[in-house]
C-alpha cells in the first residue's frame, strides 16, 4: 500500500475542482444561461437583508456565549485533570467565538456599502449607455420600412 504525497493529492483535488468551476453570478439566470437584460442586476434590499441576517447571527453567538458562560460556572472544579482540559477548551471556544462576533459586526457595514455601489455603478452604467444610444442611433434597415412582410 502505499500513500500519496499531500502534494499530489493536493493538485489532484485542485485540477478536479478546476475543471467542474464554473463562475456563477448570484443573480444571473438559475438555468446557466447567464446574464443580460433583467437576468443580473444589484439589488440594495438583498445586500441590506444579508447585513441584517449576519446582524442576527452576531446576536444568536453572543446569546449562545452567554449560556456558554452559565454553563463554565458549574463546571469549575480544581484538581481534576479533565476539567483543566475542559477550561482550556472553553477558553478556546470563547476567543473564537469573540473573534466571530467581531468579524460580523465588521461585516454588516461593507455589506451595505457594497450594495450601494453596485446600485450607483448600474445606475451610471446605464446613463452611459442610454447616452451613447441617443447620440449613436442606428441607421434605418437598407429597403426602408417592411410594412407589414
Amino acid at each position: 500500500m502505499s500513500m500519496t504525497s499531500f502534494d499530489a493529492e493536493w493538485a489532484g483535488l485542485k485540477g478536479g475542482t478546476a475543471a467542474g468551476a464554473q463562475m456563477r453570478l448570484a443573480s444571473a439566470a438559475p438555468d446557466g444561461g447567464g446574464g443580460g437584460g433583467e437576468d443580473l442586476k444589484s439589488d440594495l434590499a438583498v445586500w441590506k437583508k444579508g447585513s441584517e441576517d449576519v446582524g442576527e447571527l452576531v446576536t444568536a453567538i453572543k446569546k449562545a456565549l452567554i449560556e456558554f458562560e452559565t454553563g463554565q460556572k458549574g463546571a469549575a472544579v480544581t484538581g481534576v485533570e479533565s476539567a483543566t482540559a475542559q477550561g482550556e477548551l472553553y477558553t478556546s471556544w470563547k476567543t473564537y467565538l469573540d473573534g466571530l462576533v467581531g468579524k460580523c459586526t465588521t461585516l454588516q457595514g461593507p455589506m451595505i456599502s457594497a450594495g450601494k455601489g453596485q446600485v450607483s455603478n448600474d445606475e451610471t452604467l446605464r446613463g452611459d449607455f442610454a447616452r451613447m444610444n441617443d447620440t449613436y442611433k442606428d441607421t434605418p434597415a437598407t429597403g426602408g420600412n417592411n410594412g407589414g412582410r
